[in-house]
C-alpha cells in the first residue's frame, strides 16, 4: 500500500500541474487571494476586481460566483464604460487584521439573489399633468430647469441612492446639490417616495415616516459633498439656484450606471459649464455600497487654464460650532455636530472625507450669492485628473445609535478613513 500511494502522489501531482497550466493557458481561474495587509478589523470592505484579472480573454459568459468556506460572497458586475460587457466585480466582505482570505471562484449561469443593501430611485415625468414614471437616464438641456418649467419634473428633485445605512439626494433640476435621507431601518426606502397616489411628484419626504425623512437643510449651499470651482478667488457654482431661469451648464446628462445588492453607480456628465467666461466639461461618478454612513464622489474637469481650485462642501446651515479638521489615513476630515437638522430638530454629524495629498486647507462661502453656507475644502485640479472624496452623514435616529455624541462621531468619521485607506490585495490563480 505505501508504495502504490509513493506512486500516486507524483502521478496526482503531475495531473494537478498538467490542469493547471491548462487553465491558466485557457485563462481560467480558480481561486483568488485576498489580502488585508492592515491591522484592522474591516467589516463590509468593499473590493472591486478588474475582469481581466478572473477573464483573461474576456470570453467568459456566466457569473463569476466567490465563496469563501462554502459561503457565497455577496457580490456583483459592473459595466462601468456602457459597452454592454461588464468591467468588474464587486464585492463587499469582512476581513478581521492581517488576515488573508483564499476564496473559491466558480462560473455560474443564474446568478445568485444576494441581499439588497443598495438601490437608486430616479423618476421624471414628460409634462406637468402626465404622472412620474421610473427611468435610468436624462438629458437636462438648459433652458428646462426648474424655473423655466414652471413645475418639477423629478421625483425626489433628481436621482436618490442609498445603502443600509443613509439615504442621499441629488437636485437634477439645475441646483446640483446633494442632500440627506436619514433612515432609522436598514431596509430599502419605498419606491413612491417623492410622488402621491396619482403619480404626481410631491413634497411628502419632509415628514416623519417609519423608515426615516429628509433631515437636511440646503438652501443655496450646494449640501454635502456638492462641489464648485475657486476662480481668481471667487466661487462658481455649477449651475443654478432654484430662482434661475437658465442654467450656467449648456447640457446635463445623468446616467444609472449600476444598481445591485452591494453597490449602486451614478453618473452625470456636464457640457459646457460657464464659468469665468470660461467652458468647463465635467465627468462626476457617484457610488455608495453597505455598511457605511457615506458615498463616494468622483469628479474629473477638462478645459481647466491653471487659475481654478477645486472646492468640496459641506454645508454648515444651522450649526452653531465650530469645524472639525483631523488627519486620517489617507484623507483630511472635516466634519460638524450639531442640530444640523430642519428646524434644529435633531443632531446629525456631517463630514467630507478629502485627499490628504494636495489638501489647501479649507474656505468659508460668504452669506449671500450663488453658493453659501458652507465651509469649502480646497484641493488641485488637473485636467481630467479624477479627485475622490467622501460625504458622510450620522443622523441620531439611524438604527446605529451613538451619533449624538459627537466624540462617538468624531471616532465614526476618523476610523471610517482609516479602513477606506486600506488598500486589499488581489491575486488570481
Amino acid at each position: 500500500m505505501k508504495s502504490n500511494f509513493k506512486l500516486f502522489v507524483p502521478i496526482a501531482l503531475a495531473v494537478l500541474s498538467i490542469m493547471s497550466c491548462r487553465a491558466q493557458q485557457n485563462g481560467v481561474i480558480s481561486t483568488v487571494t485576498l489580502s488585508n495587509d492592515s491591522d484592522m478589523k474591516l467589516t463590509d470592505k468593499a473590493v472591486t476586481i478588474k475582469r481581466s484579472v478572473i477573464d483573461k480573454k474576456g470570453i467568459a459568459k456566466d457569473f463569476p460566483l466567490l465563496s469563501y468556506k462554502n459561503e457565497p460572497i455577496p457580490s456583483q458586475v459592473n459595466d462601468l464604460d456602457g459597452d454592454g460587457k461588464w468591467d468588474e466585480l464587486f464585492l463587499v466582505t469582512d476581513f478581521s487584521a492581517k488576515e488573508k482570505k483564499i476564496v473559491q471562484l466558480k462560473w455560474v449561469k443564474d446568478v445568485p439573489k444576494f441581499p439588497v443593501r443598495t438601490s437608486v430611485r430616479f423618476g421624471k415625468r414628460a409634462g406637468k399633468d402626465e404622472p412620474v414614471k421610473p427611468a435610468t437616464e436624462e438629458v437636462l438641456p438648459a433652458n428646462e430647469v426648474y424655473k423655466a418649467l414652471g413645475y418639477q419634473r423629478y421625483q425626489t428633485d433628481g436621482p436618490t441612492w442609498e445603502n443600509d445605512k443613509v439615504g442621499f439626494r441629488h437636485y437634477l433640476d439645475g441646483r446640483n446639490a446633494k442632500d440627506v435621507f436619514g433612515k432609522k431601518l436598514p431596509a430599502i426606502t419605498p419606491e413612491n417616495v417623492g410622488i402621491n397616489d396619482k403619480g404626481a411628484v410631491e413634497d411628502n419626504y419632509h415628514q416623519m415616516y417609519d423608515w426615516g425623512r429628509d433631515v437636511f437643510p440646503v438652501g443655496s449651499s450646494v449640501g454635502l459633498g456638492g462641489y464648485a470651482l475657486l476662480i481668481n478667488n471667487e466661487i462658481k457654482r455649477l449651475g443654478i439656484l432654484g430662482t434661475d431661469s437658465v442654467n450656467n451648464v449648456e447640457k446635463t446628462t445623468f446616467k444609472i450606471v449600476s444598481e445591485g445588492p452591494v453597490n449602486s453607480v451614478l453618473s452625470y456628465d456636464y457640457q459646457n459649464w460657464e464659468a469665468s467666461g470660461n467652458k468647463y466639461q465635467v465627468h462626476e461618478t457617484t457610488s455608495i455600497w453597505p455598511g457605511m454612513y457615506a458615498y463616494k464622489n468622483t469628479v474629473s474637469i477638462s478645459g481647466l487654464k491653471g487659475n481654478e481650485t477645486f472646492l468640496v462642501a459641506l454645508s454648515n446651515i444651522n450649526n452653531q460650532r465650530s469645524v472639525g479638521v483631523v488627519d486620517a489615513g489617507d484623507f483630511v476630515c472635516l466634519f460638524l455636530h450639531d442640530r444640523l437638522t430642519y428646524n434644529r430638530e435633531w443632531i446629525l454629524g456631517s463630514a467630507i472625507l478629502v485627499p490628504k495629498i494636495g489638501y489647501q486647507g479649507y474656505l468659508e462661502a460668504p452669506k449671500k450669492g450663488q453658493l453659501t453656507d458652507s465651509y469649502l475644502a480646497e484641493l488641485p485640479l488637473e485636467n481630467n485628473k479624477e479627485i475622490s472624496y467622501y460625504a458622510v452623514a450620522g443622523w441620531e435616529l439611524s438604527a446605529d445609535k451613538g451619533f449624538e455624541d459627537s466624540n462617538f462621531f468624531t471616532k465614526y468619521v476618523t476610523n471610517l478613513a482609516k479602513e477606506l485607506s486600506v488598500k486589499i490585495v488581489v491575486e488570481a490563480k
